[in-house]
Order: structure tokens, then C-alpha cells, then sequence
């Protein structure tokens, strides 16, 4: 029974109509979070909506770090100020809290894609003001051996919805990790996080002409000091990309971060 409940979480709006119906009733839709039904599919039930912090409102006009008092204007937060990131713009839907922690950790390792849907629809709203002009979606790459053992990079996921939702071109090949580097989490400190990341990503050669002059979103799962994303858009930099932001489903917000 759970089974046909997890399929019928990821059936598409379109087929539940019409003969859709009955399937409608059978197995109504489920919250994203708690399995409690819903009134539609790939949605949140009103206790797991207003569990999530959703970032919005007054926030830094560079990395997208939530304000906790509107300074008014387009305001650069003091991260930003110390040491600016090498991508031009970020978002982020949501904190990366104990309420959202479960449904990332899920969608990343549990094998959870009926996640996915809910989140490119929640995304494509977060990043509308970096959707206008750019000319290719990213996501950042997972090195070919941990890819293998997860079977799937969750950020490629998103990005190839969110792609889909707003008719932008998506190129899950255009960068490429060119060596295993251990997970972020592990890391102690932001300096470690650099470190890590240091030289890990590229463009390949076969891939540069597409990259030179194009305005590029990255696509990652959780913002945490932006180590990951600085690097990526380094390398994309560095292959002649005209400009690089960032979109992300969650993101580590320390008590420094609305600091200006």
C-alpha cells in the first residue's frame, strides 16, 4: 500500500484528471513531509508549512542571507562585505533547520525523488529574479564514483525540473568534479570547506564554447558557507562564463549572517 502512495505522489497533475478521479480518491495525495493527505499533490500540510522557515522579505542583495530587521535598499550583508563570493547572486528557499533537515536528508539519501516535484515548484518561485536572463541551468556535479554508489545526484534532479518549469536550457554536463573530495559536512570550518573544494570542479574542453559569455544558475541542494558554489563558479569564471548565481533549497543562516 505505501508503495502505490509513493507512486501516487509523483503521478502528474495532468493524468489525474478525467479517469484520474478514482485514483484521486483510492490514494489521495500525500504532505511532502508527514504523509498526512492533502488537499493537492506535491504540497505541505498547513502544521508542515508553517514548521518550514521560508526565506523571504528583507535579505542580502549578493548571497540572499535573510535580514532579521529590513535595512531598507539594496543592502550587502557583512559575509558578503568581508569577503564577496565568487557567484554574482544567490537564493535559497529555505533555512536548513531540525524542520527542513528530514526532507533534504531524505530527498539526498533516502532514495526520497517524490520530493522532487514540490521543491522545483517552490524553487521556481524563490529564484524568479534570477530567472529572467540567464541562458543555462547547472547542477553542481557529484564525482563519478559517489554517483555511483548514491545512483543519482539530487542536485541534477532539481535542476532539470526547475529547467522544465521555467523553459530554460539545462546542461547536467556542462562542469565536472574532477576529484573525490570528502563531504562538506565533515569539514570543521569554512577555511576547511575552501580547502576542500580547492581545484575540484571544471569545464570540460568539449563543453567550453558553450560556456563562454553565458549567464549560468547553479543548482545545489544546501547553502552552508558557499564554499562549494564559490568553486564552481570559479571554474565556470575561468572558462569565460559572463556571470554566475546561485539557487539553492536550503541554507545554513548563522546569527552573523544578517550582520551589515
Amino acid at each position: 500500500m505505501e508503495a502505490v502512495r509513493e507512486m501516487r505522489s509523483i503521478v502528474p497533475a495532468s493524468m489525474l484528471k478525467g479517469g484520474g478521479f478514482i485514483l484521486n480518491l483510492l490514494y489521495p495525495p500525500l504532505c511532502v513531509a508527514c504523509r498526512a493527505r492533502v488537499s493537492k499533490a506535491h504540497a505541505l500540510c498547513p502544521s508542515c508549512w508553517n514548521a518550514i522557515s521560508f526565506i523571504e522579505g528583507a535579505m542580502c542583495v549578493r548571497c540572499g542571507a535573510p535580514f532579521d530587521i529590513d535595512p531598507g535598499g539594496e543592502t550587502v550583508c557583512g559575509a558578503c562585505l568581508r569577503k564577496p563570493h565568487d557567484f554574482a547572486h544567490g537564493r535559497s528557499l529555505f533555512r536548513y533547520d531540525d524542520a527542513s533537515k528530514p526532507l533534504i536528508l531524505a530527498f539526498k539519501h533516502g532514495d526520497r525523488l517524490d520530493h522532487a516535484p514540490a521543491f522545483a515548484q517552490w524553487l521556481q518561485r524563490a529564484g524568479a529574479p534570477l530567472f529572467a536572463d540567464i541562458d543555462v541551468i547547472v547542477p553542481v556535479p557529484l564525482h563519478r564514483w559517489r554517483l555511483f554508489r548514491r545512483r543519482y545526484n539530487q542536485s541534477a534532479v532539481l535542476a532539470e525540473r526547475v529547467a522544465r518549469l521555467t523553459q530554460r536550457k539545462h546542461d547536467p554536463l556542462l562542469l565536472e568534479r574532477t576529484r573525490a573530495t570528502k563531504s562538506q559536512g565533515e569539514m570543521a570550518s569554512a577555511k576547511a570547506r575552501r580547502r576542500n573544494v580547492l581545484s575540484a570542479f571544471r569545464v570540460p574542453k568539449d563543453k567550453r564554447n558553450e560556456v563562454r559569455q553565458r549567464k549560468i544558475l547553479l543548482v545545489d541542494d544546501v547553502f552552508t558557507t558557499g564554499a562549494t558554489l564559490d568553486a564552481c563558479a570559479r571554474a565556470l569564471k575561468r572558462a569565460g562564463a559572463a556571470r554566475v548565481d546561485a539557487l539553492t533549497l536550503a541554507r545554513v543562516v548563522r546569527p552573523s549572517s544578517g550582520d551589515i
